[in-house]
């Protein structure tokens, strides 16, 4: 089910190529990631109404679902200063970034202290992608930083039905 998508080409191909990934399992993260990529660079792929924000924290505009419950594709919108919480997840997840520069910030997880330790921080640009299975050996933390000066968007892919993103896909973490 595809909602309010401007560009009458980006998001029905995207939703294919997800599709022709998940049948193929040997290459699915290189496919996903090939279909994000093409995906993110079409200027037309969100409305008016799916870059649309919220003053108090990142905003999810569901784009699309597999009708099967594999997978929601979702246009996350942050404002200057708006971050994710610090977590793994839950299923497969991946992302690109469609405008502005995202701030990501990655953990590894601390077995003996139950917390996540801080490893690195890296500015993510138009057109970078990325993919993460299950579990918490990817522990990040995404946001739009303070000073960014202008919203930031993101395209991002979740191996989950819709109805299941705010609660089957990010395993929040102590640090």
């Amino acid at each position: 089910m595809i909602r309010d998508a401007l560009s009458v080409q980006a998001l029905p191909r995207l939703v294919s190529e997800i599709d022709a990934a998940l049948a193929a399992s040997a290459d699915f993260p290189q496919r996903i990631r090939a279909a994000l990529l093409a995906a993110s660079q079409d200027t037309q792929l969100l409305s008016p109404a799916q870059r649309t924000s919220d003053p108090q924290t990142y905003t999810r505009h569901l784009l699309a679902a597999d009708p099967h419950g594999r997978y929601a594709i979702a246009a996350l919108v942050w404002e200057p200063g708006q971050a994710s919480p610090v977590h793994g997840h839950r299923t497969w997840c991946a992302y690109a970034v469609i405008e502005g520069t995202l701030a990501e910030t990655l953990f590894r997880w601390d077995p003996a202290t139950n917390r996540a330790i801080e490893t690195r921080r890296h500015a993510r640009e138009p057109g970078a992608v990325s993919y993460v299975g299950a579990g918490r050996g990817a522990i990040h933390q995404l946001g739009n930083p303070p000073d960014a000066g202008r919203r930031a968007m993101s395209l991002h892919v979740y191996g989950v039905a819709a109805a299941q993103i705010a609660t089957h896909v990010n395993d929040l973490v102590a640090v």
